[in-house]
């Protein structure tokens, strides 16, 4: 008997498990991998439940690895959802609801996969899958802790895929096979409050702000690299927080945000920020502060014999060659790399984060269908 990755999915998403929740969602995916012969670690930190289930013998030089996450974003105005948020509601071959995209739907096809890879053709090898809920939130405490806790244990994968959704449209369009670095900058321009009819007993922060902006987000990073579009840089917020039109107000803020590419570094960047700062804090004579939080460095897995296995399953199972692509957010992969070749394969992402979130019930099979194609042949 095979197990049933969309009634997997429709059992996730009626548990409400809004970052960090649990909810119930990590318990419906360790009793079938329990009853299959998985053994479970629960690593708990920071108030975060996550879960490590492995087949096989621990510390086997070839282990292949799962990652994905049970956690999902809050659902908005209830009111604006047409099925219930956690109903799992099938409509015209779809399933609605929190997660159905992104994405318990690919944590329930590679469980599935894996379920029933390991009881009809045993490898020789070891599975490991990693599950967080804490990916939605500061995923500071769920696949890093998960990782912290493999590097204890001696546990090790020899390369990892990722369920999150990476096809822009069609199914099977897309691969993910490196990420954007993504970091935030924080400014603070302090000068001197005074009378907007004495602008001359006062040191206005607000034209430094603009400059500085103005510099930053006119500098041309680069103009992309082998596997990646060209850096950016974007201005997303200014405020003074002054309702008075006769006050030049003693502060200023901003924030920018910044999704870099093989070129860079974090702290290269940060160095680069706190120069241009400097250097017009110099000039409008006020002072400039600055807080940074880089959120992953880029990444890339080269192509390479991962890659095509990956890429011969998408064939098989959708009559489409993926582009192997970079593009996009940040997602728990930033994580892995430093651990292991790694490489996101999932569904078609458009309704993510959405009101009336969905997926076709039909996809999700077929994504079990690739995974299981990845093992066999991973394995083979």
């Amino acid at each position: 008997m095979t197990t049933d990755p969309a009634a997997l999915t429709a059992a996730l998403i009626r548990c409400p498990s809004v970052t960090p929740a649990d909810a119930g969602a990590l318990d419906v995916i360790a009793a079938p991998l329990a009853e299959a012969g998985f053994t479970l670690t629960w690593v708990e930190r920071g108030g975060i439940r996550n879960l490590l289930a492995r087949w096989g013998d621990k510390g086997h030089p070839r282990t292949f690895g799962f990652n994905g996450h049970t956690d999902v974003v809050p659902i908005g105005n209830e009111g604006d959802w047409t099925h219930a948020p956690f109903g799992a509601d099938v409509e015209d071959g779809v399933m609605y609801g929190r997660g159905a995209c992104d994405m318990k739907s690919g944590v329930a096809a590679f469980v599935a996969a894996a379920i029933d890879f390991v009881q009809e053709t045993p490898p020789d090898g070891a599975l490991l899958i990693a599950i967080t809920g804490d990916e939605e939130g500061d995923a500071l405490d769920g696949t890093i802790a998960l990782l912290d806790h493999m590097k204890d244990q001696g546990e090790a994968m020899s390369v990892c895929l990722v369920g999150e959704p990476t096809c822009p449209n069609e199914m099977g369009e897309m691969l993910k096979i490196g990420r954007r670095g993504s970091m935030s900058a924080w400014f603070t321009v302090t000068g001197v409050q005074g009378h907007s009819a004495y602008p001359h007993r006062a040191r206005n922060p607000l034209p430094a702000m603009a400059r500085l902006m103005d510099q930053l987000a006119s500098h041309e990073l680069d103009q992309g690299t082998e596997h990646f579009d060209p850096s950016t840089l974007a201005v997303v917020t200014i405020d003074t927080g002054n309702p008075a039109n006769n006050v030049i107000p003693a502060t200023c803020t901003s924030c920018v945000n910044i999704r870099f590419n093989d070129a860079h570094t974090g702290a290269a960047l940060a160095d680069w920020l706190r120069a241009e700062a400097a250097k017009v804090a110099d000039a409008f004579d006020v002072t400039i502060e600055l807080e940074i939080k880089i959120s992953g460095e880029s990444f890339i897995t080269q192509p390479g014999p991962f890659s095509d296995i990956v890429v011969n399953a998408v064939q098989a199972e959708t009559n489409r060659t993926p582009e192997l692509s970079t593009s996009g957010g940040t997602s728990d992969a930033r994580f892995i790399q430093a651990h292991c070749p790694v490489i996101e394969c999932g569904l078609v992402g458009q309704s993510m984060h959405q009101v009336d979130e969905h997926v076709s019930v039909a996809h999700i099979h077929q994504l079990k269908g690739i995974y299981t194609r990845v093992l066999r042949d991973w394995f083979a």
